[in-house]
């Protein structure tokens, strides 16, 4: 989704003059909040103005989120992830017991691969994530009892 906002103001006099020489009009456009100074000029025989720059291309949408594993309840203890990347490897699965610190799950973020450890000992409750899945910061990953 691109938000657009544009604002016309007048010219003082000096910019009067010049823009009657070339025919500009500026504006002050906001993009995703972005703000950016543009001057348009006007085409003699038409009115349609000419923009300066051409607009990027919006970004991709998102992947939609990792449908949740069927584990049955969910663990009192959350285990989330510290950054957005993606799923390479899940190291345990749900009924295992873990100790504080032991990987569970594998996480590449910034082309690093990251493992994503038990906060305290405890049993997998859950695993909410998928092999390949897209995570973002926060998203909880597993759950522990």
């Amino acid at each position: 989704m691109c938000l657009l906002t544009v604002w016309w103001y007048e010219a003082s006099d000096a910019e009067d003059k010049l823009s009657e020489e070339i025919k500009m009009k500026n504006y002050t456009i906001t993009v995703n909040g972005n703000v950016y100074e543009v001057s348009v000029e006007e085409s003699g025989a038409a009115s349609a103005p000419v923009a300066a720059a051409a607009p990027k291309a919006a970004p991709a949408p998102k992947a939609a989120p990792a449908p949740k594993a069927a584990a049955g309840r969910k663990g009192a203890i959350k285990v989330a992830a510290p950054m957005p990347g993606k799923i390479l490897g899940i190291k345990a699965k749900v009924g295992d017991a873990v100790k504080k610190g032991q990987a569970i799950i594998i996480l590449e973020a910034m082309k690093m691969e990251n493992e994503i450890v038990a906060t305290e000992d405890g049993t997998i409750a859950s695993i909410d994530t998928s092999v390949g899945a897209a995570v973002e910061a926060g998203d909880i990953l597993a759950t522990l009892n």
